[in-house]
């Protein structure tokens, strides 16, 4: 593990810059994936494959561009005020949503699942070119979790609603089915 940080560090580095598009925060993000990498149970296992760097680059991506992450939990949102929202009843959530408890797991779930849909749009079928269903069906899916309309959807995107609805459905399992056989256990509920 050390050996394969020493070499890449810079390639590391560079990635998150290139990532963020060279924002403030690239070397901060850089590092914080280093930490997350190490004490990642199967980074040893992508090491000896050769698939550290991708995976890396993964996490980058997610933490970086996701709103849900826990890096952007822990940087970003880091000395922002919020309001309590006691003087206004439309803001009263927020004071259910500061006592919820972080949950760790149900966290990297839906780390996991957004890699999975990168995964699947930029997954190589035969002869080395993109995987269109896979591609198709992700992005089905994206656009469903932006508008959860198949009507308004089919009308947009010209697509008959059948097959975006068909689309979403084997997207869904497609991910669940990637889960399980990455031993990660999540209740939908």
């Amino acid at each position: 593990m050390n050996t394969f940080l020493d070499k890449q560090y810079d390639d590391i580095m560079l990635m998150a810059k290139k990532i963020t598009k060279s924002h403030a925060d690239w070397e901060e993000l850089g590092h914080y994936c280093i930490a997350q990498f190490v004490e990642h149970e199967r980074a040893q296992e992508l090491v000896d494959t050769g698939m550290a760097m991708k995976f890396l680059s993964g996490m980058m991506y997610r933490n970086f561009w996701s709103k849900t992450s826990r890096w952007y939990y822990e940087h970003k949102q880091q000395g922002r005020m919020i309001h309590n929202g006691w003087d206004k009843p439309e803001n009263a959530y927020i004071d259910h949503i500061q006592d919820m408890p972080y949950d760790q797991h149900t966290d990297d779930v839906i780390e996991s699942i957004l890699g999975i849909i990168e995964d699947m749009k930029h997954t190589e079928g035969e002869g080395g070119n993109r995987d269109k269903k896979l591609w198709e069906i992700a992005t089905y899916l994206e656009q469903w979790c932006e508008l959860s309309n198949y009507s308004e959807l089919s009308r947009r995107t010209s697509v008959p609603r059948t097959t975006m609805s068909q689309g979403v459905t084997e997207a869904i399992k497609y991910i669940r089915q990637v889960l399980k056989n990455n031993n990660i256990n999540y209740d939908p509920s």
